[in-house]
């Protein structure tokens, strides 16, 4: 742990974007991740932001996170790409019950990631509502996101969760944070080489 704090010690505060469709459940991972407890949410017209410091037992405790929660409605996915670019992290929040709009849900996620400013940006699959019935396993979300066709820069994990109780998100961000302290080592070494 020591060795992951030390390596984001000079930067103040990772953005971290939340996207998804509709209903899928980002603003209730933003809250869980917020107050560790369930908050009655209501569909996000716009954004939700919030600065969060990681509570978590595992790497990424302590680390301070600035999160943009975006709408997920149709109309308002135009907004994703300037709330995207230059982040240090992506959550993409997948309703693992909702089968039908999975090929949606893949559109969308490929669009966001193909984006210049988004290439080689980590990216954490919330494949949640994991505890209802008929909810697709991590390796069903992963084929139907078509993951292996992301960009061979893009590094990704998916994680199984449920949002309500907060199952697996502390799990999921140790790996965004993992991922991310990677990407800048990767980078200053590049950097270096120049």
């Amino acid at each position: 742990m020591g060795a992951g704090l030390s390596s984001l010690a000079a930067f103040q505060s990772l953005h971290i974007v939340m996207l998804g469709l509709d209903s899928a459940g980002k603003t209730t991972v933003l809250y869980r991740l917020k107050f560790n407890e369930f908050v009655n949410t209501v569909p996000t017209i716009g954004f939700n932001t919030e600065r969060i410091r990681l509570g978590g037992p595992g790497a990424s405790r302590g680390i301070s996170c600035h999160f943009w929660d975006v709408g997920g409605q149709e109309k308002l996915r135009p907004l994703w790409k300037p709330y995207s670019r230059c982040a240090d992290g992506i959550v993409y929040v997948v309703d693992s019950v909702d089968a039908e709009r999975l090929e949606e849900a893949r559109a969308e996620l490929h669009r966001i990631t193909r984006f210049q400013e988004n290439l080689g940006t980590p990216l954490l699959v919330v494949a949640n509502k994991q505890d209802l019935p008929r909810a697709l396993d991590v390796a069903e979300i992963e084929r139907q996101l078509a993951l292996c066709e992301l960009s061979p820069s893009t590094p990704y994990h998916v994680q199984p969760a449920c949002a309500i109780i907060g199952e697996g998100l502390d799990e999921g961000m140790d790996k965004l944070y993992e991922m991310i302290v990677k990407r800048r080592k990767t980078l200053k070494q590049r950097k270096k080489k120049q």
